[in-house]
């Protein structure tokens, strides 16, 4: 099941006027995205919380299992030395805790954090892309049948 992946919506500001601050950009699977404005020392776990957190595109075929869902942050800055894009990255589940140096990752000024959430297909999932393969080989089958 492949998912929209959002691009910024609007701007958002979180620092009150007169605050030092830094802009970053959240993009992704996450309630809403867009440039926020934040207080500086913001953790990485509170900016998720400002784009109202992770989430996942659903459907009313579907109830979603949560502790199938898996989240991807990945916060990536470009370094004027190097030229490159660098990337930092984490990885968890729902039901598991925060991964190690997440609460304590340093966010800098014009970082971009994108979030993927990505679910574990589950049976439905098969039976939804074998059944029409299955479905349109059989009829085939009772056409040639029908045909000799």
């Amino acid at each position: 099941m492949s998912q929209q992946f959002r691009m910024a919506d609007r701007i958002i500001r979180v620092a009150e006027p007169g605050q030092l601050a830094d802009t970053l950009n959240v993009w992704g699977d996450v309630g809403s995205s867009g440039r926020y404005l934040v207080p500086r020392n913001t953790s990485l776990p509170e900016l998720i919380s400002y784009a109202f957190g992770p989430q996942t595109i659903s459907d009313d075929q579907t109830r979603l299992d949560w502790s199938k869902l898996r989240v991807e942050v990945n916060i990536s800055e470009y370094n004027d030395v190097t030229g490159m894009e660098e990337v930092q990255n984490f990885r968890y589940r729902f039901n598991e805790p925060l991964p190690d140096g997440m609460r304590e990752f340093d966010l800098k000024n014009n970082q971009v954090v994108a979030l993927q959430v990505k679910r574990r297909p589950s049976f439905v999932d098969y039976v939804r892309v074998v059944a029409p393969v299955l479905s349109s080989i059989a009829t085939g089958f009772l056409i040639i049948e029908r045909l000799r």
